[in-house]
């Protein structure tokens, strides 16, 4: 198994991004707003961070137009990203983005004036000018009008025609600029290591231009809303089917781990959700487990139990498992019945859980040693159920289920936090206290103690 791209934590100009948006598609949850008098409908850019959740699907990241004769839309097509506006234009990339644990930027530049029809859209992903199209057309001819910057519905993570295209994301950095064709400099810079990071916008946004920072928590059209814009137009957008745990801190700056789609061992198909944290295994006998392997460093996360069929269990793998062989022996784990369970082996431990337990878990990759916790007590009075255990192959985080749902909570969760704990370095939000020498399984959190 090859475990997909984590974008590192690295800086050069020192932008830091602290928030983002998640998307959940079974919500069908979006931003919009309709402009209360026209822009520049010819000239724009949208530039935005996209961290996708679901691959091989039809989603729409942000949307304008009110009728199918003037809808405006750029989405993902499947895996490519699509970007088209009815009798008018097509650009299909022939790049396909399918890395669930990766932050993609992604800049669209328009201006229909421009005497070269190449040149009247511009597609960069991460920094680099795309060149290389599934479809390339441009039907509408010189000094189209595009419906951006209209007077018309302008939707982000949503088609203003097309419900069953919702996006499941995470978007960070939305930014509309109103009148210019910028370039992807403007918003991002190539960090030491030679990757592209964000770097703060300076510019204008003109007459419909917005900047959302997703900051806030609320669910008004105000500055205190989700859609809060803080370009200085105050043009905010109306927070739809979001709720104030859709607010995360996984962000291009600093980015968390979440359970990956890519890496499953199943006996049916598992159902995931909110932004990849939540996992119905209903018709499931489920492994998941997270974005991120880990070969040293000291790490945290934990799971809210949310239904057990038969047996749930938390725990970490060999990343080997996904290989033919029987995958409960490269499992290490606590099991609801209150046992313990290494690599194949069952015997007693501790409590027993259920519906409703928060149980966390503290594994030392540096000395091999795993331990866990139900609802913020340490099992075993403290007692590590496992002790050397060989790291050097790595290993991934995360839960098991069969027939039940939970909730992995890595930094960001799903549901909502009565108490609120951070790691020491103020990363993460968990509901118990952070073991003293643990962390959030996050890029910056890496970038110090190592993976």
């Amino acid at each position: 198994m090859v475990f997909p791209t984590i974008m590192p934590a690295n800086s050069v100009s020192g932008f830091n991004i602290t928030n983002s948006l998640r998307f959940n598609d079974g919500d069908n949850a979006e931003l919009t707003r309709t402009p209360g008098s026209e822009g520049d409908k010819q000239k724009h850019t949208i530039s935005m961070w996209v961290k996708r959740c679901t691959i091989d699907s039809n989603q729409a990241l942000f949307s304008a137009g009110p009728n199918d004769s003037t809808v405006y839309s750029i989405r993902f097509l499947s895996d490519s990203l699509y970007i088209s506006q009815s009798s008018g234009f097509v650009k299909d990339t022939s790049r396909l983005f399918r890395d669930p644990s990766a932050w993609y930027h992604i800049v669209i530049a328009i201006d229909t004036t421009d005497g070269t029809q190449n040149d009247r859209i511009k597609v960069y992903i991460n920094g680099v000018l795309e060149t290389s199209f599934a479809e390339n057309s441009f039907a509408g001819g010189q000094n189209l009008n595009t419906p951006v910057n209209d007077d018309v519905i302008h939707a982000v993570g949503y088609d203003t025609l097309n419900d069953a295209v919702p996006f499941d994301g995470y978007i960070a950095e939305f930014h509309l600029i109103d009148g210019t064709q910028k370039a992807a400099s403007d918003f991002g810079e190539t960090d030491d290591n030679g990757v592209w990071i964000p770097k703060r916008y300076t510019g204008t946004y003109g007459t419909n231009g917005v900047y959302l920072e997703f900051k806030q928590t609320g669910t008004g059209t105000n500055a205190s809303g989700m859609g809060a814009d803080t370009s200085g137009n105050t043009h905010h957008y109306a927070p739809v089917n979001l709720a104030a745990t859709d607010v995360t801190t996984d962000t291009p700056t600093n980015n968390f781990a979440t359970m990956n789609p890519l890496y499953l061992r199943t006996g049916g198909a598992p159902v995931f959700s909110e932004g990849n944290t939540f996992s119905d295994q209903s018709s499931a006998n489920t492994l998941q487990f997270s974005t991120i392997l880990v070969t040293q460093g000291k790490w945290y996360m934990e799971v809210k139990v949310v239904a057990v069929g038969g047996l749930a269990a938390v725990g970490i793998s060999d990343p080997s498992i996904y290989d033919n062989g029987n995958p409960d022996t490269k499992i290490i784990s606590y099991r609801s019945n209150g046992q313990k369970k290494n690599l194949g082996t069952a015997s007693s431990y501790g409590n027993t859980f259920t519906t409703g337990d928060i149980i966390g878990m503290a594994f030392d990759a540096d000395d091999g040693n795993l331990y866990f916790y139900k609802n913020g007590t340490a099992e075993n009075s403290g007692t590590a159920a496992f002790t050397g255990i060989d790291t050097s192959s790595g290993y991934v985080i995360g839960s098991i289920g069969y027939n039940g749902e939970a909730s992995n909570n890595y930094g960001n969760p799903s549901y909502a936090i009565s108490s609120g704990n951070a790691d020491a370095n103020g990363y993460g939000n968990f509901e118990y206290a952070v073991p003293s020498g643990y962390f959030a399984l996050c890029t910056k959190n890496l970038a110090e103690y190592g993976g």
